[in-house]
C-alpha cells in the first residue's frame, strides 16, 4: 500500500498517531512489509511501536509509539484504563436495545471468533448510545428501509473482538462484519466494515490529549448527511452516559 496517504492526526517527539484506513492490519500477515515497518520507513524513523490494536477491518485513531519507553508509558495507561475511546459503528439491525450497557466475559468460539457469556468473572464492558439514520442520508429514500442506525461505543475494556461480539449479542451485528453477520445478511451492499475508532482521550506526561478522526471511507460514513448528524451530535462525552 502506498503509506503516504495514511494520515497523521499526530506527530508528537514520543508517539504517532494515525488515522488507520479499514482493510489495513497493524500485522505484517502475508505483506511483504507491515503498517509499522512501512510508516517508519515513508516518515524516515527507525522503528514505530505498537500500543494497542485496531482489528483490520476498523478503521480510526491509533497510537503508534516511536521509542520503547513511550510505548511502555502509552500501553501502561491502556491496561490501567486510563483511556476514555469512543468507536462509531453502523447497523442496519434492530437492537434488544437502543441504550445501555453490554457486560459479561467473553470466549473462544470455532475459526478464531468470540462469543459473549453471562458470566462476568473477567468481563468486556461497554456503553452505548445508538440513534436512527433513517432521515439523514443525502439519499435516505434508498435507505429507509434498511433500518440504519448509529451506535456510540464507549468500551471499557479491550478485549479482542469486544465491540463485534457486543454489537452481534445486541442483534445488530456491525454492518459488513462478515465475521459476526447474522445467518441471512447480504454483504454486496457493504463496502466496507462500519466499525470507526472516533475519539481518544488520554494524559501523556502532564499533557492532556483529546484526538478525533473521522472516517474517510465508507459510503454511508462519507455520507453528507450522516456527516452533518455526527456534526450536531457533539462530543460523547457530553452525552448521559449509563453507569458501568
Amino acid at each position: 500500500m502506498d503509506y503516504s496517504l495514511i494520515e497523521v492526526v499526530l506527530d508528537h517527539p514520543d508517539f504517532l498517531v494515525i488515522n488507520k484506513p479499514a482493510g489495513v492490519s497493524v500485522h505484517k500477515d502475508q505483506q511483504e512489509q507491515g503498517l509499522l515497518s512501512g510508516l517508519a520507513a515513508e516518515l524516515g524513523l527507525q522503528h514505530l511501536y505498537l500500543v494497542h490494536r485496531l482489528d483490520q477491518m476498523t478503521s480510526g485513531l491509533l497510537i503508534l509509539a516511536k521509542h520503547p519507553s513511550a510505548n511502555r508509558q502509552l500501553s501502561l495507561t491502556f491496561q490501567n484504563r486510563d483511556v476514555e475511546k469512543y468507536y462509531l459503528a453502523i447497523s442496519d439491525s434492530k437492537p434488544k436495545k437502543k441504550q445501555g450497557l453490554v457486560k459479561g466475559d467473553m470466549a473462544k468460539t470455532r475459526g478464531g471468533s468470540w462469543k459473549l457469556l453471562k458470566t462476568t468473572n473477567n468481563p468486556a464492558i461497554t456503553q452505548f448510545f445508538s440513534f436512527s439514520l433513517s432521515d439523514c442520508f443525502s439519499d435516505h429514500a434508498e435507505r429507509v428501509s434498511k433500518g440504519l442506525r448509529l451506535f456510540v461505543l464507549k468500551p471499557r475494556t479491550g478485549k479482542t473482538h469486544q465491540l463485534r461480539v457486543m454489537m452481534k449479542s445486541l442483534g445488530a451485528p456491525i454492518a459488513g462484519d462478515a465475521r459476526y453477520a447474522l445467518k441471512d445478511e447480504s454483504f454486496s451492499m457493504w463496502d466496507r466494515g462500519y466499525l470507526h475508532a472516533w475519539r481518544l482521550q488520554f494524559r501523556y506526561q502532564d499533557q492532556e490529549f483529546d484526538l478525533v478522526a473521522q472516517p474517510s471511507t465508507g459510503r454511508y460514513f462519507c455520507d453528507s448527511g450522516f456527516r452533518q448528524f455526527l456534526m450536531e451530535l457533539g462530543h460523547p462525552e457530553a452525552l448521559a452516559w449509563p453507569k458501568k
